[in-house]
């Protein structure tokens, strides 16, 4: 997997307690994993883009790295949050990542992210953050391949796309969200492998561990 470790133990936990009223849907990944992977994956000057950046955790690490952070976020709320805490608030879009190829970005070396999540059953579209009606499971794969062929334009050749995900417990079952998109952007990006990040502690039951998935635009 040219050099990819397939197994990465992480710490869970986050340095910044987000204001209470983010606090319930606080499903971030930690800084120490948006600090290890940047720092793996770029260098200092870089552009790094999160299409789903949440509560700014990968453009924070960003900007404390030295690269070049940039983000897009459908919520205004969580856009207004992560502005005040940028160093170069304008670098973060309140907008939609389904139209990314419509906002004015710098050519990508690097995008970390962790996608909003989705179930088989789901009845919500994660991409309204979860306001409007979906289309089912099968169009929130097809609407993620959407996006990274989008950015896939944007990318400089031979730069890395990394998707943090989960396999999805239930009671219907197991979703295998992970794989599903794995599989969904391997058509658009050069599938390079996963590792498997062990969080410690544990997040919870099932949920002890995620994927940090690897692509890559060919040269």
């Amino acid at each position: 997997m040219n050099g990819i470790p397939c197994c990465l133990p992480m710490s869970s936990t986050r340095q910044r307690e987000l204001p209470a009223e983010f606090r319930a849907d606080d499903v971030r990944f930690s800084e120490a994993f948006a600090e290890h992977v940047i720092g793996r994956f770029s260098q200092v000057g870089d552009v790094v883009l999160d299409p789903f950046a949440g509560f700014g955790t990968t453009l924070l690490a960003a900007e404390a790295l030295g690269r070049q952070g940039y983000g897009i976020e459908y919520d205004e709320s969580r856009a207004r949050y992560i502005r005040g805490l940028l160093a170069r608030p304008e670098r973060l879009v309140h907008g939609d990542s389904r139209q990314l190829d419509s906002y004015p970005l710098p050519a990508i070396d690097l995008s970390l992210t962790s996608p909003p999540y989705m179930r088989r059953n789901d009845p919500e579209d994660p991409f309204s953050s979860y306001t409007q009606p979906g289309r089912g499971y099968a169009a929130y794969l097809e609407t993620i391949q959407a996006i990274y062929s989008q950015l896939r334009s944007m990318m400089r050749p031979g730069a890395h796309a990394l998707i943090e995900a989960a396999n999805l417990p239930g009671e219907g079952g197991i979703t295998p969200l992970a794989w599903d998109i794995a599989a969904a952007v391997g058509e658009v990006l050069t599938f390079e492998g996963e590792m498997v990040v062990i969080w410690e502690p544990s997040f919870g039951p099932g949920y002890d561990h995620s994927y940090c998935l690897v692509f890559r635009k060919p040269e």
